[in-house]
Order: structure tokens, then sequence, then C-alpha cells
């Protein structure tokens, strides 16, 4: 299944000399059809995506951008961004256009002293987390090492420490951003202040973020990982022992619910594989002995299928889950905020995840609230902190053949949920392909579409970051 714009190629229509002329000014390397190096770079994460971009320009710093955004402008090119890991949707390629490509640009400069970090575009939270890790230090990430941190950033960023630090795009102090008209600025406080409000949540709508200075935070570098699977006829009890052990516990444990098949391997009992579980994970920053008693009541709801908590460095935590998403797999993930873990919720969800083609597939349930619901609603462009759950549908399988049936099945649990449970509004890093269109990026930035609009009117007013979850550019007078 290919997603994206149809397959013209505005790249025929250019001259090879205009395009040898901007070949010339990269310090990278600029890949185009026929290239040795071209279906390595028109590749990503994501198998389900296939997309043939007429350019692809690997850019080496900052000027490199630059010089890649003026181009796509001045050629009326389609524009997609691509940072350092995932992408679910497969935004960050497109048919016929000009990818701008920072996965190469993976440097991180830490002040221990300061508590900071800066870290170019295309680094993964692998990257983040060696760098910071030496000096006890995390900046507040994903769950997935090989997730690149731009695209987490900017469409809000959730981890193992949204309750006890927020979100990623919190604990962002600046930012240097390529605007369409080429210019690079400083987004912070201080400088651009409209467009720091923006990116911390509305995505890549402004321009290309070429890094990102983060606060860190003291984590590790020991922690304690809870990862305990229970049978899936448990599911109530566990997820609601999950939220009443959440209004006594601290902030610092963010748990995540995960309803799935247990996988055929030698961690998990064999007479057990191909069975529903409820899963509890959390990681606890703090000391291990006593995240391991802190985490102890999530371990003894009732009979384990498999216990594998235990302390482990964060760096290891962070690695964890990266497994069950190999590079090449094939994707499809939506979500959806609901207000309450209801009796008729929690056996929808198990009706639905029973029903996953894929053994692979799961429906997670982020239990929210603490830090990153101590921000106001219009303090960053993230909206719906106050939502206390949120759902994860992910659609997880291997052949192209099984495509159909799996989109399906997250399109339909979608469908169902939202109608029947959900407050409107989803988390952008898991949007599916956007089909439901304008409203639904309506709901999920809330209060803050309008402004978002105006900001980006102001930074991009021909649209021409458009390969995203997109906000059209507020009309004057609008």
């Amino acid at each position: 299944m290919s997603r994206g714009t149809d397959r013209d190629d505005p790249g025929e229509k250019l001259a090879v000399e205009l395009v040898d002329e901007f070949a010339s000014r990269l310090r990278g390397q600029l890949v185009r059809p026929g290239d040795p190096d071209y279906e390595a770079a028109r590749k990503v994460w994501n198998g389900l995506i296939d997309k043939r971009p007429a350019l692809v320009a690997r850019c080496d710093g900052d000027e490199d951008v630059i010089a890649a955004v003026n181009f796509a402008r001045d050629n009326d090119l389609p524009l997609a961004v691509r940072g350092g890991g995932h992408g679910v949707a497969g935004l960050a390629l497109c048919d016929g256009g000009l990818v701008i490509d920072l996965s190469g640009m993976t440097g991180v400069d830490v002040d221990p002293d300061g508590r900071t970090a800066r870290a170019r575009g295309g680094c993964t939270l692998a990257d983040v987390d060696r760098a910071t890790q030496r000096h006890g230090l995390a900046a507040p990430l994903g769950l997935v090492s090989k997730t690149g941190i731009a695209g987490l950033t900017l469409s809000g960023g959730m981890g193992w420490l949204r309750r006890a630090y927020g979100l990623s795009c919190d604990n962002v102090v600046s930012a240097r951003v390529v605007t369409a008209d080429g210019r690079l600025l400083t987004a912070d406080g201080s400088e651009n202040g409209d467009l720091f409000w923006a990116i911390r949540g509305g995505g890549g709508n402004f321009g290309v973020v070429t890094s990102f200075e983060y606060r860190l935070l003291p984590v590790g570098p020991e922690v304690f990982f809870c990862n305990v699977y229970y049978p899936a006829d448990r599911a109530g009890e566990v997820l609601r022992t999950c939220e009443q052990y959440l209004s006594k516990a601290p902030d610092q444990l963010g748990p995540l619910g995960v309803l799935g098949r247990v996988p055929e391997i030698e961690e998990f009992p064999s007479e057990a594989h191909g069975e529903p579980f409820v899963a509890l994970l959390a990681l606890f920053p703090g000391d291990p002995a006593e995240g391991e008693e802190a985490l102890g009541p999530l371990r003894e709801i009732t009979e384990p299928i498999c216990d594998l908590s235990g302390p482990l460095s964060y760096v290891e935590a962070q690695t964890v889950l990266d497994e069950d998403y190999p590079d090449g797999g094939r994707y499809y993930w939506k979500s959806l905020n609901v207000p309450e873990l209801s009796d008729a919720l929690i056996e929808r969800i198990l009706e639905h995840a029973a029903a996953a083609p894929s053994p692979t597939s799961t429906i997670d349930v982020w239990y929210q609230g603490g830090a990153m619901a101590q921000v106001g609603e219009e303090e960053t462009a993230f909206a719906n902190r106050g939502v206390p759950y949120l759902l994860g549908i992910e659609g997880n399988w291997e052949e192209e053949a099984d495509s159909a049936a799996n989109v399906a099945w997250v399109r339909d649990t979608f469908s169902d949920l939202r109608d029947s449970f959900s407050t409107g509004g989803l988390y952008l890093n898991f949007p599916g392909f956007l089909e439901e269109g304008e409203q639904l990026l309506r709901e999920s930035f809330g209060p803050n579409y309008e402004r978002l609009a105006a900001v980006k009117a102001t930074y991009d007013p021909g649209n021409l970051f458009r390969l995203n979850a997109n906000i059209e550019p507020k009309k004057p007078n609008s």
C-alpha cells in the first residue's frame, strides 16, 4: 500500500544544470533517481510507505537546510522533511518532490552544569540518551530508542517521564528553525516567541528545526523497570487497579497499559504463546531499590503470565520496546483521547484487540496527568492536556498482502471507539493518515488551532511545509 501524492514527477521538469548547481552548494549529498544510494535514501522505517522523491538532500548542517528550502520554494517542489527516526505516517517522504534529510545531523552537546543539551534535528532518542546519561541526566523523550527526536518533540513527545517531567516539547528551551523564506531563526522565550510557542506541539508546519535545546533532569543511570503481563480476562481489574494506584502514587510514575497477544519467544512460557494479555509497563527514574518497592503494587494485582521487571540502566530501559518495531515492518496507527476507563470501554477494547488480524498489533492505554497536565492548555500548542487517558491503536504486521486487513482493523477500531467513548482529538504522533481531515486537527489542537493558523500565516504563508498534520495559513481578515 502506497501513501502520498500522485506519481507525477516535478523533478523531471528541472534542468539538469539547475539540479547540478544545487548539488554543488551542498556540503552533504544530493541523491537522485538512478543513483546507487537512491533506493536506500527513499526507504523509511515503515515498510508500508513507498514513495519516490525526485531529490533527497542529505544535509550536513544548517546551511544545507537553508539551500534546500530555498530550492524547493523557488522551483515549486513538494517538500518533505525527514528527521532521524520513525515517522509512522510516512510524511517524511514525498512523490516527485524534494526530501530534506536530517538523519546525518546527529551531534549532541551537553552542558551538565546548566543541565541542558543541544541536539541536532537528525538525532534519535538513543543519540541523546547516550550523551546525557554520561552525566546522569536525561531529556524527557519517547519509549523507543530509534525514534527521531524532531517529529516526536514537534507533536508533543510522550514517554516514560511524561507524568514526572512533562512532554518533550515542555522541556524545549530553544530551537533553531529554518523558515519558508530561508531564514535561520532562534525560537525561545525571548526571540520569536510566537514561533517558539507553535513548534511545541504544532508539528512541522512552521519550518525545519535543525536543533533543539532541551532541559535535562536527573534520571538514572540505573532505574527500575516494571514489565509485567497478566491474562487479558483480568484486564478490567488490572487497568483500574493501576488507575487507583496512580491516584495515590507520586507523579514520577507514568504507566502504559498494553493489550495484545503473547509473543512466541523464550522469555514467555510456551503454554502462553499466542494468548491474549494485558501488560503494565512503567519506569521509576530514581533509585532502583525505591522503584522496586514503589512499583510493587502493579506487579501483584493477580497471578501474572510473566514478570520481566527488574533494574536496568536508563539507556537499556529506553530500548525495551525496540524489538517490537523492527525496520521494514508495516505500521498503521491511530489514537484518541478518552475521559474514563469505564467497564464498557474496557470490554470494547478487549473485543477489538482480540479481533486484530496480526498477533503483533496492540491497543495501548496511556495514563496521563501529572506534570504534562500542569502546563496550561494554551501555554504551548499541545492541547487536550487534561484528558486522563489516550488510547493508541497500533496495527503492526509484516507482509504487504496483509495490509488491507490490518489498516481496516485500525480504522474500524478507531471509528467505533471514537463514536462511543472519545472526547475528541488525537495524539499527532499516532495519526494514521489523517483521513478525517481538518475537523480532527481542530479537535486535536483545541483552542490553539486559530492561533496556530495565524502563526503559520506569519512564517509560512504559502504553505510550503504542508506534508504534515497540516494547518492552513490563516487568511487575512478571516
